[in-house]
Parts: C-alpha cells; structure tokens; sequence
C-alpha cells in the first residue's frame, strides 16, 4: 500500500503492487509471499479488481453493494460484491460501451449504450433486449418520472426512448450540430445537453421546450488561460436544484447557479485535456474534476485546490464511493485503482477495517526511501570532490543532479570541512544566549553591524517625534523591518566609509561622524556597565547650534579639498607599488622563425603582407588606390596610364609621428593655462 501526501491529505492508493496470477497454486502464492515483501505487504481489497487490457466506466449501485465497470478486450461487463469482496459475475457484449447505466437499485436492471448505435438492456438472468438508435450515441440519461431515456448522439437531434410503451418518442431539436454530454437534474428534472459548439441547451421533459441556453466557450476564455480553438462541452453534472458543473474539451470547469449566465468559479487544470469526468464531495463542499491525466480537488466556494492524484495510466472515469472517503478509477490498464482518502469520509462498511489500519500507519510512520540519500547537483559534487564518481553506481542520476547516499555525503563533507560541525555548534549556542537575552529587560542597543547608520535613524525617529503632531501616523522603522533586518546583522552589508565613493558623495561625513562616534563610545561604555538607567545626552544651546551649522557652510569647501588630496596621494602610491612590481617581473623572451627570402622588419607588416598576398590583383591595386600611392586613368590613345608613389621611409614616419606628437602636447598646454585663468577670473579655488 502506497502512501502519498499532497497539501497535507493522506491518499493511500489500495490497489498498488504487484498481482499474482490467477493459475499460481495457493502453496506457489504463499511462498511468493513469504519471499517477496511487496506482495506480503500489498492489500488485495477486491479480488481480481482489474480487466483484461483496458477499463473505460466504473459506477456503484444505488445500495452501495455492486460496483460494476466495463472493459476490453474482449469487450464485456464484471460485476463485483462488495460483500463477499469478489466478483459476481462476468458477462461479455458484441461490440465496446460507450457509457451504461444501473436502472435498479442492485444490478438488475441495465442499459448499454454501444459504439455501433445499438442500445442493450439486461436484466438479472442476462441480455434483455436490443435495439438501434440513427446515428453513433455519445451519452445517455435516464428520466425517472416518465421511463423515458434521452440519447445525444453525432446529430442535432435528442433521441428519446420510452420504456413503460417500449417505443421511441418524436425527438428534441436543438440548434448543435453535434450533442456530447447530458444529464438529468435529480431536483426538478431539467434536461441539459453539452453541445460540441461549447453550449448547454436546458429543455422541460413536461413540455418538451428548451427553457434556457448558456455559452460557456465565451466564459472560458479568461486574462490567464490559453486556448486553442473553440472548446466544446465534455463532461456535465448537476448539484442540488440550482448548482451545474461544466467540464470543456480545453480543459476548463466551470460552475454555474442556473439563475445567472456567469460562471461563478472557473478553474483550469493547465493541462489542456478534456474533462472527463465531475463529481461532487457534499461533506467537504468539494468538486472532483478529472481528466486523462489528473484528479484535482478543490473547494466549489473559494477554487482553492484541496488535493490531487496523478495516476501512472491515464484515466478514463472516475467513480466516488457514496458517503465515504473511497475514490475508484478507470484506467488506461488492466488494473482499476482505488484509493481512500480518511479525510473525506470514513471508510465503507465493507471494509471497515481501513480506518484501524490508517491509524496504526499515522501513529508509526515509516520513513520514505528517500530519506536515505541525498540530492547534490554537480556544482555540489566538484565542492565535494566527488565528481570523479559521474557515471558510477553510487551516483543515480536525476533530473538537474543526482541522488547519493547520505553516508557518503556526510563522509565527504567532514573531510572536506572537519570543523564543520564544530562551527554549527557555537553558532547555534549563540542564537540560544541571544534568545534569552531577548528575554531580558533591554537597554538602548545598537546593532554590531553600521552601529553609525543605525544611531543616524534613531536620531532621526526622535527628531521626528518630536516635530510630528498628534493627529499623525507613526512612520515605519528601517531598525524593526524584517526587510532590512539583515542589513544590521550581517556583515558584508557593512558601509564601507574608506571607500572613494563613500568619501566624494558625503565629504561633510567626517564632521558629522566625529559627533556620532562620541555618542558611540558613550552607549558603549554604559552597555559594558550594564546600568539599568540610560543617561539622556545634554542639549546644546541654539547658539551653538547656528554657529556650528554656519561652520558646516564654510568649511564645506576645505573638506572637498581634503578628500580629493587624499585620494590623490592614495592614487600615486598605488602607481608606485604597481611601478615597483612591474620592475620586479621578468619578461621572458620570446623567438619566431622567418622564412627563407623573406626581411623582418615588424611583426604588424609581416601579418599586413600575409593578408595581401591572399587578396586577387584587383583587389590589391585598389587598396593602392585607395592610400594614394598607385593612380589609373586613360589615355588619349585608348590605353591606360599608370602612375606610382613610393613608400615613405621609417625614419621618415617616425620623425612625422614626433612632429604630431609635438603638436599635440602644446595644444594641451594653451588650452590648461586658458582654463586656469578663467578660473583666477571667477574668483574659483584650484588645485
């Protein structure tokens, strides 16, 4: 028995494991069960719970004693008692179900409909009757005051059957083209009918008139769903007088009240798959939404998701047990699952002996395979040093890392961080003391962490306070926010004032942090005495004050100059202490071959050559053209005239890049003296 948890539900899955073959002697069994734990472990809640290759429809009788499910291959129809835990009996058909339905309370009375249009009925010895609809039938319901029942089929037509004349009557015309779902309102009897265009026609079985329409395709669409194509309707189910599910091929449920033409919940399963099946959990308030490939749960009030399975097979139907926390499923396989959920409901009378077992597996937990290893990715593995072991058994891959032994991970952790442990251990007895410190009766304390920035908002708190009135809210505090919490705890979030950055934005910071600093020292001091009284600082008088402000103002000037001397002395040692390591180097020489009949004049002219040499003629005698050194024009004969440059000379070039350079440094030179005594002119300081 399997057991998995998603949102804090208990699902266990019965029908897990692995099942034994029906021609295996009862010794062979058991001594596959004394050997193998899985199958001494598994439950066998139904025997042969399963079909031969697939299972498309699962139903329970209105007693709750017969659970009856249709299959293939060959196509036929089991039916198990649920009180003698086995099957009843097994009857097999002509051709594949559709969708059935149980007439009568036990099995009794049946009625099939099949893939090639005809209608079955069976009765409690076997097959009944049969008879044949016009076209290929989708679905049918049952209509209980009259006998009648009503088939949607591959046409716009509604057919209707009676079983008290055991004649059909004139049809129900609706505006689809096509019909897929319906069902019967067990209140008041209304028909609704799912068309393939994503409507539901509502119709009086009294008057035999169609009293309402709703377009769910245009309620589909929603700022967060994408849908491709037109949604038609693939599953209905009524709850109560007024409340209706709709499921679309898109993948979408919608839940109407009948007296408005809005959807009040319209919840998607992002899978993009038809629904296939809708059931509703009264004790919970719960809407069970399946398609092929997942069971969602989730609250018809709020569309808050309770719980959901993922079953290895994809799923055909799904069947709740009434009045009890038991789900059955039909599936894509040869076995059916159950699964029973404690929180939905109790467990069957049947099988009341789930409930004592859940609770003995809630009280002695077993521990997951997975608590065994450990996840690593491979950047913890080159950490670790353990990327050698890439491709061996202790490693299993898995999806963006691997799983590996826990051992083994330890081991290689503490030869990799032997104090590690040692380090976890300090740090947890110092959040212990600082706990109970917390407990204490508290002074004033900073932070270790920009005790300066800190006492620069306390100042401003109390400077606010203050000036604010009474009528005002009190402002949010940077010191009690979680957010910025670790901006006063960690210390690599610590202002780092020596910066260049710090000192060119806040020149004036020195003067203002003389003043905190003293404050500082002061805290410091009455923490290390831990005095129960803090001593309020003395106020100045608002003579000092302006004085000290009107200081501030003149002397903004000469703390710039400072800042930027400072910065300035600091840039020429570094350059020295680069100097001195460059010095320090050694290069070592490097040697290169030169071909033979070729001169070596630098290494840029021998790469220039290579890529002339590859160039065409053409190509080349443009490039002269181009530098000037090479002229073409025609003659008055008719024929080309070429004219040559030669080259200039290195010394030549060398002694003309000097001249610019020459130049350019006296164009430096005017324009700095022009700057200096634009400056004298402003009265502006300079360096």
């Amino acid at each position: 028995m399997q057991v998995s948890s998603l949102n804090e539900v208990k699902i266990y899955s019965l029908s897990a494991g692995r099942s034994l073959p029906e021609w295996l002697s009862d010794r062979k069994k058991r001594a596959l069960q004394k050997k193998d734990v899985d199958i001494r472990r598994r439950i066998e809640l139904i025997q042969d719970f399963e079909m031969p290759t697939i299972s498309t429809k699962i139903k329970v009788s209105r007693d709750g004693q017969y659970i009856m499910a249709v299959g293939t291959y060959k196509p036929r129809i089991r039916c198990f008692d649920t009180y003698q835990l086995s099957q009843k009996f097994e009857r097999c058909l002509d051709s594949e179900v559709v969708t059935f339905e149980i007439l009568s309370d036990d099995y009794s009375k049946i009625v099939f409909l099949q893939c090639d249009r005809f209608v079955e009925f069976h009765s409690q010895h076997g097959h009944y009757y049969r008879t044949r609809i016009p076209k290929f039938g989708r679905d049918f319901s049952y209509h209980y005051p009259s006998c009648d029942l009503y088939f949607v089929a591959s046409s716009s037509e509604v057919y209707r059957l009676n079983l008290e004349q055991g004649r059909f009557l004139n049809s129900l015309q609706t505006e689809a083209s096509e019909n897929n779902v319906c069902d019967i309102n067990p209140t008041h009897f209304l028909f609704a009918a799912g068309t393939a265009e994503g409507k539901v026609e509502c119709w009086d079985p009294r008057t035999r008139n169609r009293v309402g329409l709703l377009d769910c395709a245009l309620s589909t669409v929603t700022a967060d769903t994408e849908i491709d194509g037109l949604p038609s309707i693939s599953a209905l189910k009524f709850n109560g007088a007024l409340n209706m599910a709709v499921g679309t091929s898109t993948g979408q449920v919608l839940l109407y009240d009948l007296r408005s033409s809005n959807p009040l919940i319209v919840k998607d399963h992002q899978y993009g798959l038809p629904i296939k099946s809708i059931q509703f959990q009264h004790q919970l308030d719960l809407i069970i939404s399946a398609d092929s490939r997942i069971i969602k749960m989730w609250n018809k009030d709020t569309g808050k998701i309770f719980t959901s399975m993922e079953p290895e097979h994809d799923i055909n139907d799904v069947c709740l047990y009434p009045n009890s926390g038991m789900l059955m499923t039909a599936n894509e396989a040869p076995k059916m699952n159950i699964y029973y959920m404690p929180v939905l409901g109790p467990a069957p009378k049947w099988c009341s002996f789930l409930d004592n077992l859940t609770e003995e597996l809630e009280e002695n937990p077993e521990s997951t395979v997975y608590d065994d290893y450990k996840f690593v990715t491979r950047k913890d593995l080159e950490n670790l040093g353990l990327a050698h072991l890439i491709g061996s058994s202790l490693l299993r891959a898995y999806m963006h890392g691997f799983f590996m032994d826990i051992r083994l991970y330890h081991k290689a952790k503490m030869m990799v961080n032997p104090f590690a442990y040692e380090e976890y251990r300090r740090e947890k007895i110092r959040q212990k003391i600082e706990e109970t410190r917390a407990q204490r009766v508290q002074l004033k304390k900073l932070p270790k962490v920009n005790k300066e920035l800190a006492l620069k908002l306390i100042e401003e708190e109390e400077e606010q306070q203050a000036t604010r009135k009474r009528k005002q809210k009190n402002l949010p505090s940077l010191l009690k926010d979680d957010r910025f919490k670790v901006m006063f705890e960690n210390p690599d979030f610590q202002v780092d004032e020596q910066s260049e950055e710090f000192r060119l934005l806040n020149p004036l910071v020195s003067k203002i942090s003389e003043k905190r600093k003293k404050k500082l020292k002061i805290l410091e001091e009455k923490e290390a005495q831990e005095q129960e009284e803090e001593e309020e600082p003395e106020g100045k008088p608002s003579d000092a004050e302006s004085s000290e402000s009107s200081d501030d103002e003149k002397g903004w000037v000469e703390e710039v100059r400072k800042q930027r001397k400072l910065l300035r002395q600091e840039e020429k040692v570094k350059r020295q202490e680069r100097f001195k390591e460059d010095q320090q180097t050694l290069l070592k020489p490097q040697f290169f071959e030169i071909k033979e009949g070729e001169e070596f004049r630098s290494f840029k002219d021998s790469a220039k050559k290579q890529k002339l040499m590859k160039k065409t003629l053409g190509d080349r005698l443009k490039l002269e053209e181009k530098l000037g050194t090479l002229s073409v024009s025609d003659t008055t004969v008719g024929s080309k005239q070429a004219t040559f440059k030669l080259k200039k000379s290195e010394q030549q070039k060398k002694q003309q890049e000097a001249e610019k350079q020459h130049r350019q440094e006296r164009k430096t030179l005017r324009r700095s003296a022009g700057h200096l005594k634009s400056k004298r002119g402003r009265g502006q300081p300079f360096h």
